[in-house]
């Protein structure tokens, strides 16, 4: 009888090319809500519509995952398809972001996604209303001159 052998299988390393496949693949699935702009942001890939993010894709130790933008109005609904919160470890305690992972069902196609879609969209919408009007930068011209009499 031959000896079994523990085989270990080293983790598959997702190269950068196949995170922009999926990132292109989220952004269809996104795109009922308009034209999806992916940008890398922090190791993965935030997913803008008109300027507002709706969406970002991030490993938290489990696979690349797309994560939509939810606030208090959407939690519950988040919550209730069994959704997971973002989380992560900071140096005291677990901190949050406002975003949960995507049902896994809406993954399949742009019709199953379209409910999640727009939630997030609004979700991103009602966090840029509440954001502060920007502050008017100082000008970048110098007062005119007063000019001398000789």
């Amino acid at each position: 009888m031959i000896g079994l052998m523990s085989t270990r299988v080293a983790p598959t390393k997702i190269t950068p090319s196949a995170q922009r496949q999926f990132a292109d693949y989220c952004c269809d699935l996104l795109s009922t809500q308009g034209p999806c702009v992916p940008k890398r942001m922090f190791g993965g890939w935030g997913i803008s519509v008109d300027g507002m993010t709706l969406a970002i894709i991030a490993n938290l130790g489990s696979g690349e995952k797309l994560w939509l933008k939810a606030d208090e109005q959407a939690r519950a609904r988040f919550e209730a398809a069994g959704c997971e919160r973002f989380t992560f470890q900071m140096k005291d305690r677990l901190a949050s972001m406002g975003y949960y992972t995507a049902p896994e069902e809406a993954m399949d196609s742009q019709e199953a996604m379209r409910p999640w879609a727009r939630l997030a969209l609004e979700c991103a919408i009602r966090a840029r209303a509440l954001k502060p009007p920007p502050k008017p930068r100082a000008s970048k011209t110098a007062a005119p001159r007063k000019s001398r009499k000789a």
